[in-house]
């Protein structure tokens, strides 16, 4: 069981339920998610499963795309419609020409404070663990990228946006700072993640999907799975014979078929097997990373 799921998280739960209940339908011994969403949020959420958990990280990492829903004139504790009322201000003067204008403020680089209802730490504590509590502890700005930030529509006092931004992006904070720039106050009504990495919404499979699939067969099921190279096709790709690829599964460095630019590298073996990932060095060395177990992943097929 090696692969990506692409799961269209329902609204209600936690990634890491949503999670749950895939492993239990894959039967999966190992998986993660690769970037959790809020209860409130829904869309696409990347599940790695098997050998693929080894590349997760390169899905924690990536840009994604949102459909967001603010409200103006009013905030929450949380900035999302899950929260308690904590403000409310009049957002009768603000139209739509005056949400596009604050937009070109929040393109490109910004910095950004984490919101104390995130998973961040502090002191050993998690932020919305201290939150829940009645407390607030001081937050170091970050730096995010927005790569696109779109008006869709406005339905006062509700306006939607699509985002294109980097990891460590809340958007709920967005939404927030929107508010504020524009004289008023606003939370997160709605979100709806439409892609994350290489991963976009319609690839994305509902869990009654995978729970018909189960019924069908373990074939049906399996077919659901991407290849975990899907993950990694941003890189270039290097193919070896089968001496060097045995090299590479042993931790061996070994040259580069090719000549190309240094840095990180998918591997394959002559047989078109995905071996994992590698670093091509200045002299042409190519040094094994992250690499897929080839003798478990024989034995599976």
């Amino acid at each position: 069981m090696d692969g990506i799921l692409v799961l269209n998280k329902p609204l209600g739960i936690t990634s890491n339920r949503a999670l749950q209940i895939a492993r239990r339908i894959f039967q999966a011994r190992k998986a993660g998610h690769t970037g959790s969403l809020d209860p409130l949020a829904t869309g696409v959420l990347p599940l790695c499963f098997g050998e693929a958990t080894k590349f997760s990280g390169v899905l924690l990492d990536s840009s994604k795309v949102y459909e967001v829903t603010g409200r103006l004139g009013e905030r929450t504790d949380t900035g999302d419609a899950g929260g308690e009322l904590i403000e409310r201000t009049d957002p009768g003067g603000i139209g739509r020409g005056d949400i596009i204008k604050s937009l070109e403020a929040f393109c490109g680089v910004i910095e950004q404070v984490p919101p104390m209802y995130s998973a961040l730490k502090h002191q050993g504590r998690r932020l919305y663990d201290i939150a829940r509590s009645g407390d607030t502890v001081e937050r170091a700005p970050r730096q995010i990228t927005i790569h696109e930030l779109e008006f869709l529509d406005w339905d006062p006092p509700d306006f939607q946006l699509r985002v294109s931004c980097s990891k460590g992006t809340y958007i709920r904070t967005l939404i927030e700072d929107i508010g504020r720039a524009l004289g008023s106050c606003a939370h997160v009504r709605k979100l709806h993640r439409i892609a994350a990495g290489p991963f976009n919404l319609a690839q994305a499979l509902s869990i009654e999907q995978l729970e018909a699939a189960a019924a069908e067969s373990a074939d049906a099921l399996d077919a659901l799975l991407t290849p975990a190279d899907v993950a990694v096709t941003h890189l270039p790709a290097l193919d070896f014979d089968a001496d060097a690829a045995r090299r590479l599964t042993q931790g061996q460095a070994v040259p580069a078929p090719a000549p190309g630019p240094t840095g990180q590298v998918r591997l394959y073996g002559a047989d078109g097997r995905f071996l994992g990932l590698g670093r091509r060095d200045p002299a042409g060395q190519v040094h094994p990373q992250r690499m897929f177990n080839t003798a478990r992943a024989s034995q599976t097929c």
